[in-house]
């Protein structure tokens, strides 16, 4: 796979060469739109809302608006004068711990993959950085872009994640949460106790996006010719009130329910394995 980005990471005097790889895909479907009666894809056009036409790639600029309907134009040169400085290198600033981040700040990740002669560095950061429980934190310039940017150790990898600057975060002061007395004690024990029944080993492979499949399995029967049949969802009564015990309760029985089932399961797959005894040896048949 190729890299996005070449250059170094800095801690100190240490200089790590490495190269940026992605660490995620995207995975969704996409679609044209079309023009119905002869299926062809529809051209979207640039228009003028002052005039209705179609305005030529030449005549279109950038514009900034400062007030409603106010623009002030920002040209090449502009951006120019206000692009910083390019650098091939992503300094770290300084390592903090990770539970100090809210993890809104952290955006896009990326592979941080040894250069041919930094793999003996790049081992060290990694292992100091595991062992200290910490997160560097720097800048990197990507696609002429300054970014605020993370490093983590994820297994045998450092991982690269874009981070956003605080300006981008919303203030939780703006919304109203609910305060923390409002919660009586059997309550709490209960929820407790549905969360403990409810808790796995996360398992990734596991959660799958269902509405992808099913669209994807509605496309492919539609390529084949089917006739694809909807029905509409039974609305859910509401019962006004939420009653938080009984729902608790019911909660509590469905998840003792089902990690019954899970532990039969797996009963039945342990039974389905063949016997046998250790350190006992077939007979010899006695000559005659």
């Amino acid at each position: 796979m190729a890299a996005i980005w070449k250059g170094a990471v800095t801690f100190g005097l240490v200089n790590i060469p490495v190269e940026v790889k992605t660490a995620v895909r995207d995975d969704h479907i996409s679609f044209r739109m079309l023009h119905e009666p002869d299926m062809s894809p529809i051209k979207y056009e640039r228009l003028c809302q002052e005039e209705g036409e179609p305005v030529p790639w030449n005549e279109i600029v950038k514009g900034y608006e400062y007030e409603k309907g106010k623009f002030v134009v920002v040209t090449d040169d502009d951006f120019k004068a206000a692009a910083v400085e390019s650098s091939r290198t992503l300094d770290i600033i300084d390592f903090v711990k990770q539970e100090e981040i809210d993890p809104r700040f952290f955006e896009t990740p990326y592979f941080l993959v040894p250069a041919k002669g930094g793999e003996k560095a790049y081992a060290l950061l990694r292992a100091a950085m595991k062992n200290a429980d910490a997160v560097g934190i720097g800048k990197i310039i990507m696609r002429t872009k300054q970014h605020l940017a993370g490093i983590k150790v994820v297994g045998d990898a450092l991982v690269m994640e874009i981070m956003r600057f605080s300006s981008e975060l919303v203030d939780p002061a703006e919304y109203t949460f609910p305060e923390a007395d409002n919660v009586r004690p059997q309550e709490l024990q209960m929820a407790e106790m549905l969360v403990a029944n409810l808790t796995e080993q996360f398992s990734p492979d596991k959660y799958t996006d269902d509405y992808r499949e099913k669209l994807m399995k509605v496309i492919r029967d539609k390529m084949k010719g089917k006739k694809i049949k909807y029905e509409e969802p039974e609305e859910e009564e509401d019962t006004g009130v939420l009653d938080l015990m009984s729902r608790l309760r019911e909660s509590l029985d469905q998840g003792g329910r089902r990690k019954s089932n899970r532990t039969v399961s797996k009963a039945g797959r342990d039974e389905a394995k063949p016997a046998g005894k250790k350190g006992v040896r077939p007979r010899k048949r006695k000559s005659a």
